[in-house]
């Protein structure tokens, strides 16, 4: 198959014996998980869709005979399902879209995976947020159409791929965007740039903001123990430790970059008509993959968005970026 031939001369071309295919190598995460197997002995091929670009192949995950190609071409040993529509009020708003993206190519994707180990990412989003925090083994009750179209999704995986799949729930996420709107947590630089002029932000929601290449780590742990030991599968759960609203990360932000934050205001009720519900806590349990020794330990906040944000401080192209 075309993009699989590492040349005619293989004596000479050295190739990793791992491989592993991330789904939305081109998304936020997937960028992190692509680069953290890259980096470390694997053969990785990424793919994407909208996104593709020529360092990753263009793959429609709701074509059948697609992602079978890719499979049965590249063979991989681990795939990690990063391809998702996160934004929980564009999955309101486009709804089947969102469900075939998240519930239907999570079937496809299992049912071509057989004995190959599945990573599938999921989300804090599948509890309600009333009485954290919640392990592995609480009953999922999600408020909104994302959660609920990711928690379709983890049942879907586990229904056509039992025997080698593992769920991995985080919550929200930030890392190294292209640009800021990508992650709801860097988008608060918008807001914290503003600076001569006042805004409310909210001080209601509990979120656990964990960075991208710690879960990257943590999924690459994951996927060489399961090369080891095939009994690993079953839902897993991993966060960063330190607990903020949005407005604590835009204050942390501003922090960061040594700039003021009297101009953020926090905003202690949720106005009406405010977009999908969102959990007031869903904090997540994560001993599980600690016991196992597969957790990393989580980088600080400051130091993470510091990174994350790094490239936009000289950059006034970030005005164009609209808050959400």
């Amino acid at each position: 198959m075309p993009g699989f031939n590492y040349g005619d001369d293989q004596d000479e071309v050295y190739t990793p014996y791992q491989r592993v295919l991330v789904t939305g190598a081109t998304g936020l995460l997937g960028r992190a998980v692509y680069k953290e197997f890259k980096n470390n002995d694997w053969d990785a091929l990424g793919c994407g869709y909208n996104r593709a670009r020529p360092c990753f192949l263009k793959c429609n995950l709701l074509d059948e005979d697609a992602v079978r190609g890719v499979i049965q071409g590249f063979q991989p040993h681990v795939i990690v399902h990063c391809a998702a529509e996160r934004r929980p009020d564009v999955v309101e708003h486009h709804t089947e879209a969102a469900m075939n993206l998240n519930v239907h190519a999570c079937s496809t994707l299992a049912k071509e995976a057989d004995g190959i180990f599945l990573i599938y990412i999921s989300t804090d989003y599948v509890f309600d947020g009333r009485n954290p925090p919640y392990g592995e083994n609480d009953a999922p009750n999600p408020l909104n159409l994302y959660g609920k179209s990711k928690l379709e999704g983890e049942r879907e995986i586990l229904r056509h791929c039992p025997a080698g799949t593992a769920v991995l729930r985080v919550p929200i996420l930030f890392g190294e965007v292209e640009k800021v709107e990508e992650s709801a947590v860097t988008v608060l630089w918008d807001r914290v740039q503003e600076g001569a002029e006042s805004c409310t932000i909210d001080h209601c929601q509990q979120r656990f903001p964990t960075y991208t290449n710690d879960v990257a780590r943590v999924c690459r742990n994951m996927a060489e123990r399961a090369l080891q030991d095939p009994s690993l599968r079953g839902i897993f759960h991993y966060s960063a430790k330190e607990q903020m609203t949005k407005y604590e990360m835009a204050c942390a932000i501003a922090d960061a970059f040594n700039l003021p934050s009297s101009h953020l205001i926090p905003m202690t009720e949720q106005p009406a008509g405010a977009g999908a519900q969102r959990p007031q806590n869903a904090q997540l349990e994560c001993s599980r993959l600690e016991l196992l020794g597969l957790s990393a330990e989580p980088t600080p906040f400051k130091t993470a968005i510091r990174d994350s944000l790094w490239p936009f401080q000289h950059d006034k192209r970030w005005r164009q970026t609209v808050f959400h």
